[in-house]
């Protein structure tokens, strides 16, 4: 048997690894034996020589992305039950093999004990992403574990790794995995979420191709939108606008920079049933367009990218909260409420609030929180991985 890489960490380093933290950082690596390359299946020792984990090496600050606190044998036998575990949790959570909903994520990274992995589920595609060069070395297992679980059900799996996973020896390129052939021409998918219709383009749309992550979410706003005049801003493909119009909203507006993203939205605004209320979409900067637009919502929904990806980027983006949500506070009306979200990793909850509290004060408005909102179950985080909690959002009502 080939002798693997070890990894041996400074002795006061140990203990996140105990307390099943995933990542470890390359400041807590005492020596390699031998060398490590990028990508490497490694084990991970105390200097005592207690073994602590396996997992990828990798290059740049996080040196060891964790998948298993126990030694392991076989990577296919370990992989297929990660994927069996994954898969047995979304059949609980009744979304595998719904009639309702037939699109998910099956995967999410550390969170289903395979970090650096995401792979969602779109009726028949499963769309891989991977974000370190040995999950990426892994692409065969991927698909032959989502064979096993899917059997005739799966059509293709499209790894769409590109735009993320970049520099060092991969230079990796969006391509099918598997069954390309079968989809003929049109590479775009038509999904349930929750009863409602979407159009779904892996190969062009951002991320996988759709927010499955704001699907509760969705459902909640629903709740709160029969008669009222809606704002969907940063609408990228119409999500909440369906769900608003679905739920007997009289008036629903997209605005979104992107022509695209709207084109997108009336797309799917029209694979769904006609109803009463009206909608109107804007191919306009939202915070231009919340300068202009009248002060009469009822509901307005503030769901942007994310302004930082990194702690560098950190400050700039608290400002831009702050401003985003004082725009949409003058422009709701009393009673009016609020749905607003970061999907900023490196902007915590507490970070977040602190600049919609800012914003607040700003707009001279009460405004009261009733909720807190966060990412569904089928993206699930680790306990000792607070880090994978990257969606935050806030139910405000203005007084």
């Amino acid at each position: 048997m080939v002798s693997l890489p070890r990894i041996i960490l400074r002795d006061h380093k140990a203990d996140a690894v105990r307390r099943f933290h995933p990542w470890i950082f390359s400041g807590a690596i005492k020596r390699i034996e031998p060398d490590a390359q990028e990508g490497d299946w490694v084990e991970v020792y105390s200097d005592r020589g207690e073994f602590l984990a396996a997992g990828f090496f990798g290059a740049g600050s996080i040196a060891v992305k964790v998948v298993s606190f126990q030694p392991v044998e076989s990577l296919d036998t370990l992989f297929l039950e990660r994927f069996q575990q994954a898969y047995g949790l979304r059949k609980q959570l009744g979304l595998a093999g719904s009639n309702q909903t037939n699109c998910y994520r099956l995967i999410n990274s550390e969170g289903d004990g395979l970090p650096g992995l995401i792979v969602d589920w779109y009726h028949g595609v499963a769309v891989v992403l991977t974000y370190s060069l040995g999950m990426a070395q892994q692409r065969d297992r991927i698909v032959e574990c989502l064979k096993t679980l899917y059997g005739s059900d799966l059509r293709a799996v499209y790894d769409k790794s590109a735009a993320v996973l970049h520099g060092g020896k991969s230079q990796p390129t969006n391509q099918y995995l598997f069954g390309e052939a079968n989809l003929g021409e049109k590479r775009l998918g038509e999904v349930l979420e929750n009863g409602h219709r979407f159009a779904v383009d892996w190969e062009e749309g951002q991320k996988t191709g759709f927010f499955l992550d704001q699907r509760d979410n969705r459902q909640l706003l629903s709740q709160h939108v029969a008669g009222k005049k809606v704002l969907n801003t940063f609408c990228y493909s119409g999500g909440f606008s369906v769900y608003a119009l679905q739920a007997g909203a009289a008036v629903v507006h997209s605005v979104d920079s992107s022509a695209k993203a709207i084109a997108w939205t009336e797309q799917n605004v029209s694979l769904n049933p006609a109803t009463p209320g009206t909608h109107q979409s804007y191919a306009a900067d939202v915070f231009n367009f919340l300068k202009d637009c009248a002060d009469d919502y009822d509901v307005i929904i503030l769901d942007p990218p994310a302004f930082a990806k990194s702690l560098s980027a950190r400050h700039q983006a608290t400002l831009a909260y702050r401003r985003l949500n004082y725009l949409a506070l003058l422009k709701i009306r009393p009673g009016g409420l609020i749905f607003t979200f970061s999907c900023s990793q490196v902007v915590s909850l507490d970070n977040f609030k602190g600049a919609v509290t800012a914003g607040a004060i700003d707009a001279g408005r009460p405004v009261r929180l009733l909720g807190h909102l966060s990412q569904p179950a089928d993206h699930p985080t680790s306990l000792y991985h607070p880090e994978g909690q990257y969606l935050k959002g806030l139910v405000l009502e203005a007084g």
